[in-house]
């Protein structure tokens, strides 16, 4: 569809000049006499670029762009003045206008000017749409008391600058609280840098947190600009940050102390401003008794502490998380919908996820590449979901025959597990032959594991 470009001048001749001109280039077209009628136009939407005059009868051109500027959806705006001055153009930018040509129009000039206020205009939008599928790739979901009280303490904490120590489980989602208190911030325009502690070797630690110069070190063959650098004025997430050793947690301190960061193999200090924000799934009170974390660093990181739960701890939001990584699993295979049957999420309500939501979300993603139904039973669910499954949900039962199907499948699954899955001895021990314990197995949804 081709843009929609508004031309506002009192000169007839111009109007009529760059109509053309805009409509032999593919676009369209639409000229008015004044800033009255460019507002009135306006408010009915549609336009993409306006070429605005400077000089216009009773409302100028200068005052017209700055009522444009306060409208919700404020177009592209260059300014065209045959009186052209530089404070006239500095006024205009700084009111909001893309830019400033001057009359006599050059064609040329004209149409190149056009041409990157839309491609500038068609950027915006992409990166408007860009950041509102990260943030919701990145959102926090959940109805349950924890996970509401962790959103309500981001929506609390988030716009300060105080550093906050996330602690939890792998796999609960720490990183997304982080990005979600960058995303909510005063400075969620700025770079989030994130490192893995825990993933980085010991000796290259300290030259990817605070950079190095050429040659302070073998293999160091051109300048590195550290994670603190390339964080300044935005925030820097480390996490796993317990499994920094006691050198480089040294060195952290200072630069959280002095905001100085000081690059291997120089004796120049660099200013940073940078929120820290920090994650760690081992209980640093202890490793601060065993000497392993340093009792300085502990409380200059644990400000403001957050606690992300097991997903053990929240049951209740397994059915929204699988629902959800369904649809994104599904959409970015190109695969049709799917949905978990009730047998089914009975069984992931009752195992334990000691992986936590990352293992749940590689689960969903393995059944959305696999199950060629679009029905997820479970006897699609793999054997391990059902040996740590040992308890029944909670939940109330709408029948006698729902509730001795449940205990019958509870007591199966228990002797199935006691034999380590030997299908002949399980067999043995509830009293059946071996092919009445498999046809028992799929009505009860249980699927019989290869490993044993």
């Amino acid at each position: 569809m081709p843009a929609n470009i508004l031309i506002v001048d009192d000169e007839s001749g111009i109007r009529e000049s760059l109509s053309a001109l805009l409509r032999d280039e593919g676009y369209d077209a639409e000229a008015l006499a004044s800033g009255e009628e460019c507002l009135a136009r306006l408010e009915r939407g549609g336009v993409d670029l306006v070429l605005l005059d400077v000089w216009l009868p009773r409302m100028d051109g200068l005052e017209s762009l700055e009522r444009i500027q306060g409208l919700d959806a404020a177009p592209m705006v260059v300014m065209i003045s045959g009186h052209g001055n530089i404070e006239t153009a500095v006024r205009a930018t700084k009111l909001g206008a893309f830019d400033f040509v001057e009359k006599p129009l050059s064609l040329e000039k004209t149409v190149l000017v056009v041409r990157n206020a839309l491609e500038y205009l068609r950027m915006e939008e992409e990166n408007r749409r860009l950041r509102a599928e990260l943030e919701e790739r990145h959102q926090i979901l959940g109805t349950s008391v924890p996970m509401k009280a962790l959103r309500q303490q981001i929506a609390l904490t988030a716009p300060t600058t105080g550093r906050v120590l996330i602690y939890g489980e792998s796999g609960t989602g720490k990183e997304l609280v982080a990005r979600a208190l960058h995303h909510h911030s005063l400075r969620n325009s700025k770079p989030f840098v994130e490192v893995n502690c825990a993933a980085i070797p010991e000796e290259l630690i300290e030259s990817e947190l605070f950079g190095h110069h050429k040659g302070s070190f073998t293999g160091a063959s051109e300048d590195k600009v550290g994670k603190f650098q390339k964080a300044d004025t935005g925030t820097l997430f480390l996490d796993e940050v317990g499994d920094m050793s006691l050198k480089t947690q040294s060195k952290v301190l200072r630069v959280l102390e002095e905001q100085r960061v000081e690059p291997l193999g120089s004796n120049q200090a660099v200013t940073v401003d940078v929120r820290v924000i920090a994650a760690t799934n081992k209980k640093l009170e202890e490793e601060i008794g065993r000497n392993a974390f340093r009792e300085d660093l502990f409380y200059r990181l644990n400000v403001i502490p957050f606690y992300v739960p097991a997903l053990r701890e929240r049951t209740e939001d397994i059915p929204i998380l699988a629902a959800f990584f369904l649809a994104d699993f599904g959409e970015a295979y190109g695969k049709k919908p799917k949905e978990f049957s009730p047998t089914a999420m009975e069984v992931l309500l009752a195992y334990p996820w000691p992986g936590n939501v990352r293992e749940l979300k590689n689960l969903v993603e393995r059944l959305v590449i696999m199950c060629p139904s679009p029905r997820i039973e479970p006897h699609h669910l793999p054997p391990e979901i059902f040996r740590g499954a040992s308890k029944s949900p909670q939940k109330p039962y709408d029948s006698l025959q729902e509730a001795r199907s449940a205990y019958e499948r509870e007591f199966v699954l228990r002797k199935l597990e006691e034999n380590r899955w030997n299908m002949t001895k399980a067999a043995q021990a509830l009293g059946l032959e071996r092919s009445h314990l498999y046809r028992k197995m799929r009505s009860l949804g249980i699927a019989p594991s290869r490993a044993g």
